[in-house]
């Protein structure tokens, strides 16, 4: 059937950190129990919605051959045949949009002939109407097909950039369990200004989040270099608080080479954390960003705050002072937890926060990966299935 000719595909980043003192939101408000949004109306496409738009071309063909055989014969469901090879040109194949066209044609002339009425100026000038947006039908097809090409191409290319600068990191590294997730904002968007990133060293396995201010191929080209920064400061320094240091001298010399806005303004917030081989402690240097969680086996929930907050990456410029790592307990069974504002900003409906302390204490995950999916489904809901912003997760277990 023409139906089953369908091609399926269909065409299927910000990131600014917040300075410090700006404001933040109040945890207090995603408490609130969330109105979820209802599958239903948000997911109608699919299936059903998706079938209807595969049989229309067909049921427009049987609704005005119907309306030709039961009406007189000077009524035309001229615009019917007209609207089907239309309908099929950006959702069958071309065999299915041409064999459209050819029924369109077929069952005009069969019924002007069975009514009498062929010989007529006005059928004459409906028929060759009708032959002309069906051919034309399939050269509309053929565009569409072109440009889907075009978009998967597009899509691999992104897929590939997102797997060159942000690797999924190893499911075990160093003794723990690690899960790492980046959910994009804009629809087909692979990697925006988020960023994450693991490193095993000699001095345990360091990890980093971050989020760079702007948006584009310019938020991106940050992300490649505190990426590539991190990688070799965390083999090389020998404490969290230089690595930091370095990532803060590789920003500086990235901003010498950017033009307008972000030559001054360009920074990262990032919090990094190092996790000692053999030793139940986590160190996190907090440059700016949101503070990581510590989930506990029996489900409290415990922020990570930062003795004193510093400036984002980026911004010595402003003032400098050296680094101070915080050093807390890591215990057995429980689940290191960083992320982006992406999560923590997530609003519904009302303006309402996503709370992440909140949605997660009192609850207990077997594995990394089961709470990252876990939280990018609630955030999804939670925002209607429109985020605002791009979210980067990255979760660590021990055993």
């Amino acid at each position: 059937m023409w139906p089953g000719e369908v091609d399926d595909d269909e065409p299927c980043a910000r990131a600014g950190g917040r300075l410090p003192g700006d404001p933040v939101p109040d945890p207090g408000l995603g408490a609130a129990p969330v109105p979820v949004p209802s599958p239903g109306r948000k997911r109608w496409w699919t299936p059903y919605g998706r079938t209807l738009v595969r049989l229309l071309p067909v049921l427009l063909i049987v609704v005005a051959v119907l309306y030709d055989v039961f009406t007189p014969r000077y009524f035309t469901a001229g615009p019917l045949y007209t609207a089907a090879p239309l309908v099929a040109a950006p959702v069958y194949s071309r065999r299915g949009t041409a064999l459209t066209g050819a029924a369109v044609v077929a069952a005009v002339i069969g019924l002007q002939l069975s009514k009498g009425v062929a010989h007529y100026v006005d059928s004459l000038t409906e028929l060759i109407t009708i032959t002309t947006v069906a051919a034309l039908a399939v050269f509309v097809n053929a565009f569409v097909r072109r440009t889907d090409a075009r978009l998967a191409s597009t899509r691999e290319i992104a897929e590939a950039a997102q797997r060159a600068v942000l690797p999924e990191p190893a499911g075990r590294i160093g003794g723990f369990e690690i899960a790492a997730r980046y959910e994009a904002a804009q629809a087909d968007a692979f990697i925006g200004g988020d960023l994450y990133a693991v490193q095993d060293s000699p001095h345990g396995v360091r990890l980093i989040v971050g989020d760079v201010r702007g948006k584009g191929m310019g938020a991106v080209a940050a992300v490649a270099v505190v990426i590539g920064a991190f990688r070799e400061a965390a083999e090389q320094e020998a404490t969290l608080e230089a690595v930091a240091q370095r990532l803060e001298r590789a920003l500086a010399r990235e901003g010498t080479r950017r033009d307008g806005l972000d030559a001054f303004e360009g920074f990262t917030t990032a919090v990094l954390a190092e996790l000692p081989h053999g030793e139940g402690t986590v160190r996190i240097v907090n440059r700016g960003h949101p503070p990581p969680l510590l989930l506990h086996a029996d489900g409290t929930v415990q922020p990570v705050q930062a003795g004193e907050f510093a400036l984002p990456l980026g911004m010595g410029e402003l003032g400098v002072w050296p680094d101070r790592a915080e050093v807390t307990g890591f215990p057995s069974g429980a689940t290191l937890l960083l992320y982006t504002d992406g999560l923590s900003e997530a609003r519904d409906a009302h303006g309402r926060f996503y709370d992440p302390p909140a949605r997660l204490a009192g609850r207990a995950f077997r594995h990394p990966a089961e709470l990252l999916d876990i939280l990018a489904d609630e955030v999804r809901r939670h925002s209607g299935g429109g985020m605002a912003d791009d979210m980067a997760l990255l979760a660590v277990r021990r055993h």
